[in-house]
């Protein structure tokens, strides 16, 4: 499959984002369009403005590493009868163009509860959520660019092998990982509770 850019509305991009887990290469996602796809995320809101969020892009070779590195980790977890399915799952994820790995800085959660203490409790809490809006951010971004992805949860397994094959300090915290590439296969529908569920009006 081959695609051109494509950008679309913040509100297509929100209906329309995906876990897309069957992606592929195309020479058009270069590192440059994920820089300025990020750039864009990194406006996503911290609280406190603490941004504790540090991101690690895994092109091309180091991406396909990153994939065998999980792929051994999970052969002597998996159950021998279901390790196929599990190869065919992360081979989808590895045919992809690159990984971004999601950290959350333990030095810059500490030092915020060092500066206002009152809050100390709560900046872990305050940094997953940051995490998670960063995340969203990268997510509807890539949509928006006509980019496949999905957002794995691989760690905290992997994390050492991690920290030492790419030279990553020890106080950042793996939170998620998110293949992507040219989307490779049609996800099904969704269902979704009633709104009235979910949502409750007060005037």
């Amino acid at each position: 499959m081959t695609t051109t850019t494509t950008t679309t509305t913040l509100k297509n991009a929100i209906i329309n984002r995906r876990s897309i887990r069957k992606v592929t290469k195309n020479a058009a996602i270069t590192s440059e369009r994920i820089t300025e796809i990020i750039k864009t995320a990194l406006h996503a809101p911290t609280s406190f403005n603490m941004q504790s969020g540090r991101l690690i892009v895994l092109m091309d070779g180091e991406h396909e590493k990153f994939w065998d590195i999980v792929k051994e980790t999970l052969r002597a977890r998996v159950p021998a009868e279901n390790f196929d399915a599990t190869v065919q799952r992360l081979q989808g994820f590895r045919d992809g163009v690159g990984t971004i790995l999601y950290f959350e800085n333990q030095a810059t959660i500490q030092s915020m509860q060092v500066n206002a203490p009152s809050y100390k409790e709560q900046f872990p809490f305050w940094s997953q959520q940051g995490s998670a809006m960063l995340q969203y951010a990268v997510w509807m971004s890539l949509e928006a660019d006509g980019i496949g992805a999905s957002l794995q949860h691989y760690n905290p397994i992997i994390d050492e092998e991690v920290k030492r094959i790419w030279d990553i300090p020890q106080e950042w915290s793996l939170i998620a990982q998110m293949p992507f590439g040219e989307p490779n296969e049609q996800p099904g529908e969704r269902t979704f509770l009633p709104f009235d569920e979910i949502v409750k009006f007060h005037q």
